[in-house]
């Protein structure tokens, strides 16, 4: 499958809590391609954690170091597996490098899925609010449209990663079968 990817890499998009990292590193895996996660790239160059830069530098800073770091990442001569920050794809610029130089996939979560999933790290400088739920709600309005855009949407849900894993496999597998059976139609003489 890897071949048919064309030298493109693969973008995992969507919120917070929707198994991004955990299910990119095993398609990594499984493809032969090396993972890379935004967030810890993020923070490895900046020497702080993403709850530190919000805290010292805030939103918008990071928004920028987020979308440098992406471009970086997507610059790369080899095709990555690619988690990225559950606000990164709202970035147009960064939404227009993904369409070019990957394939995007969404990893949907409902909001009780993800509630359960993010309760267990606290450290989400997003939901650091008085009514957390509130705020989820809030971002999953605003961001799954733009989420809809990708080119592949995979439910994540309360299941083994594997299971999750096998259904982006299937799902990526289909759009590049799709993406190829209409890029080698010759064109119409009419």
């Amino acid at each position: 499958m890897a071949e048919s990817l064309a030298g493109r890499s693969i973008v995992l998009v969507g919120m917070m809590g929707a198994g991004k990292s955990a299910v990119g590193k095993r398609l990594a895996g499984r493809l032969g391609l090396e993972f890379r996660d935004a967030d810890a790239e993020i923070e490895e160059a900046a020497k702080k954690t993403i709850s530190e830069i919000f805290a010292s530098d805030g939103e918008a800073f990071f928004r920028d170091k987020e979308r440098r770091v992406i471009a970086r990442l997507l610059s790369c001569e080899e095709p990555i597996v690619l988690a990225t920050g559950g606000g990164a794809y709202m970035n147009e610029q960064t939404r227009a490098l993904i369409a070019e130089r990957g394939v995007s996939i969404w990893l949907k979560a409902e909001f009780d899925v993800l509630m359960r999933r993010v309760r267990r790290k606290p450290t989400r400088p997003l939901l650091q609010t008085p009514d957390p739920e509130g705020t989820l709600k809030k971002l999953i309005e605003a961001r799954y449209p733009t989420y809809a855009q990708a080119d592949v949407t995979v439910l994540s849900r309360d299941v083994a990663h594997e299971t999750v894993l096998e259904d982006v496999i299937s799902a990526l597998d289909t759009y590049l079968k799709a993406e190829a059976s209409n890029t080698c139609k010759p064109d119409s003489l009419a």
